[in-house]
């Protein structure tokens, strides 16, 4: 088999063969497959496309790349979510709780941020001595005892992903829906779940633009999810503002905890991760309606045991529980810097991907992969889409090491008011897939 007649293959439009990807992808992986060839094929298929059975195909290879982590001696069907990211996404802290609470197990690898959207293992790790990093025994034991498992994902979980992504990142072939199906649904598979919920995030401050594109990637995912016979459904939420009122880590940390207290209820985080783990109990098992399930969701609320399964979940994973009640545990920031309103009207738009920059350069995130984070800077949004305001009430709070960076941020000037009432767009614009 020759590489030269993949490249020649998909370049014409035609279809490769599982043996064909597998031989790709074990090559790549090991280094037998020069890059430059790789970088060739990539190019082909971003232009070309792939169908479902070839995008199962490259998914099942590069899964099979790696280890496969066996969850079977944990009870009952295990459930995982997968978010395509945004600023402020921090939903994972709160329905990873809520769902080992009503008895499903959660087991979720995440990872970290890298530029303007944050990576839920730098959240967790903003909770003083929490491991993020857990071995497969840890990580099964997690599960076993709390029913809630989160680590960093392992080198040797789908490793021809880490090769093939890091050739798409620097060839511009990054934005391809087979390519991105396979990279994310070859980890999930690898994960040891039984089933899947999708968060696919759709607009300006997400990765998905639009929602036709938004579409394409969820259906995309369902399709090979449900070709290898996975229970999978994806929902499609709005991302245009941050989501939710903390950006940075410990402060997303302390956003979760409140959520999970009670509060801010009826805030699009807390609506948008209660579906999601309603979502994530029906397919499990442990509810057999969207109202059953939510009732359930809310009924752990209220009695405190989701948050005292994350008091659990960190505790056994080494880290001080104590900082989920009092916050002064958590990291601090050194200056606070209040941003308020020029002038008066209705907030029309805030520019998330704006906010995401100034936390990154403010040390919250990272433009390199080893950047060292701050984990106790970033902003405060103070102000919702839609919500009237007037001349110097205040808009953001900004912690940080130097408020010098703060005066002088160009990203601060990312809202729009407008004289007239915004119209009111809905946080979830489409679901895709069918449960059980």
């Amino acid at each position: 088999m020759r590489m030269y007649d993949l490249i020649y293959t998909k370049k014409l439009g035609g279809a490769l063969s599982p043996e064909q990807i597998a031989f790709w992808v074990k090559g790549a992986a090991d280094g037998s497959i020069p890059d430059e060839q790789s970088a060739s094929l990539l190019m082909a298929i971003c232009w070309r496309g792939m169908s479902t059975e070839e995008t199962l195909a490259l998914t099942l290879a590069m899964r099979d790349s790696g280890k496969r982590l066996d969850l079977s001696s944990v009870p009952g069907l295990k459930v995982d979510k997968h978010s395509t990211g945004g600023v402020g996404d921090k939903t994972t802290l709160i329905l990873g709780p809520i769902v080992a609470a009503c008895g499903v197990p959660c087991p979720m690898f995440s990872g970290r941020g890298l530029g303007h959207t944050g990576g839920t293992v730098d959240k967790f790790a903003a909770i003083p001595g929490l491991k993020v990093e857990l071995s497969e025994a840890e990580f099964v034991r997690s599960l076993a005892e709390t029913r809630f498992a989160n680590s960093a994902q392992t080198a040797d979980i789908a490793p021809a992903d880490k090769k093939l992504y890091a050739l798409r990142d620097v060839t511009a072939t990054v934005e391809s829906i087979p390519l991105i199906t396979a990279s994310i649904m070859s980890k999930k598979l690898a994960g040891g779940a039984d089933a899947l919920v999708l968060d696919v995030k759709c607009g300006p401050t997400a990765f998905m633009k639009t929602l036709e594109d938004a579409r394409a990637l969820a259906q995309s995912m369902v399709d090979v999810g449900t070709a290898h016979g996975m229970q999978i459904r994806a929902l499609i939420t709005r991302m245009d503002a941050p989501l939710g009122w903390a950006i940075g880590n410990a402060l997303e940390v302390m956003e979760s905890v409140e959520i999970l207290r009670g509060e801010h209820g009826d805030s699009e985080l807390a609506q948008m991760s209660f579906r999601l783990a309603a979502e994530m109990l029906i397919m499990g098992g442990a509810a057999k309606t969207l109202t059953e399930a939510q009732a359930k969701v809310q009924a752990c609320i209220q009695d405190g045991s989701a948050l005292e399964t994350l008091r659990r979940f960190v505790t056994l994973n080494g880290g001080d529980a104590r900082a989920l009640d009092d916050f002064t545990r958590l990291p601090q920031a050194g200056q606070v810097v209040e941003i308020r309103a020029e002038q008066a009207g209705t907030l029309a738009a805030i520019d998330g991907r704006a906010l995401g920059i100034l936390a990154m350069d403010l040390g919250a995130g990272r433009r390199d992969r080893n950047d060292i984070l701050d984990l106790g800077v970033g902003i405060r949004v103070h102000a919702t889409v839609g919500s009237k305001i007037e001349k110097n009430d205040l808009l953001f709070t900004v912690y940080a090491k130097r408020e010098t960076l703060v005066a002088s941020s160009p990203y601060l000037k990312t809202i729009e008011v407008i004289n007239v009432p915004a119209p009111e767009v809905p946080w979830l614009l489409d679901a895709i897939g069918c449960r059980p």
